[in-house]
């Protein structure tokens, strides 16, 4: 449901600033943390899509370099969708990180603010202590969801040297040349789909942590 609201509310914010929508937000029960949270499980469900879509470029092109000639054409084509795939996913991930660190820091500094207006310091004091762990949290998972991030442009430039290599040279001779290349290639996917992991795991106990009141 909070998804739902979420999604109706940043219509909200297409046709005004980020502040009314955040007051639209308020207005219907949910704060900036559940929004927090509903990014953060979006971002890790875009690293989850993008992990499948660059698994299945290696795929393509691992089966290219054992057909015959006459397949080449068909499955280039094959590959080209999934490298257009793969990218499309990339920049779906980096935005929504830039999504979750958008209203990270907003409500930071919103919580930084409401602790002056504490009158008991016992209670200021102790949302002073869970602001700054829930800070150290959230450093920890915007920097692997971002060195994640960082692993796919790599990739990305090593799959488009490969599809425009191919669009032109449709023959044996191009199925040796890009086979020298593919274990870098096969190595490369496999270290972002681990650092993938790593950062859709860091989101789960973020989630988790920020569902249990931390």
């Amino acid at each position: 449901m909070i998804k739902l609201v979420v999604s109706l509310a940043a219509v909200v914010m297409l046709a005004g600033c980020q502040t009314a929508y955040y007051s639209t937000m308020e207005k219907l029960g949910i704060e900036k943390r559940d929004i927090l949270v509903d990014r953060v499980d979006d971002a890790k469900d875009s690293q989850g899509e993008a992990q499948e879509e660059f698994r299945s470029a290696l795929e393509r092109l691992d089966s290219m370099l054992s057909i015959d000639g006459g397949e080449l054409e068909e499955n280039y084509k094959a590959l080209k969708d999934d490298y257009e795939a793969s990218k499309k996913s990339a920049e779906q991930v980096r935005e929504r990180i830039d999504a979750v660190d958008d209203v990270a820091q907003d409500l930071f500094d919103e919580w930084n603010e409401e602790l002056e207006q504490y009158s008991n310091e016992t209670l200021r004091r102790q949302s002073e202590r869970q602001l700054r762990e829930t800070e150290r949290r959230y450093s920890r998972l915007i920097a692997t969801m971002e060195r994640a991030a960082g692993k796919m442009d790599p990739v990305l430039a090593k799959l488009q040297d490969n599809v425009l290599y191919l669009k032109h040279n449709l023959n044996a001779q191009a199925i040796t040349a890009i086979r020298g290349e593919f274990d870098t290639l096969q190595a490369d996917i496999r270290v972002l789909i681990e650092e993938m992991e790593t950062a859709i795991s860091e989101s789960n106990e973020f989630i988790e942590a920020m569902n249990s009141g931390g």
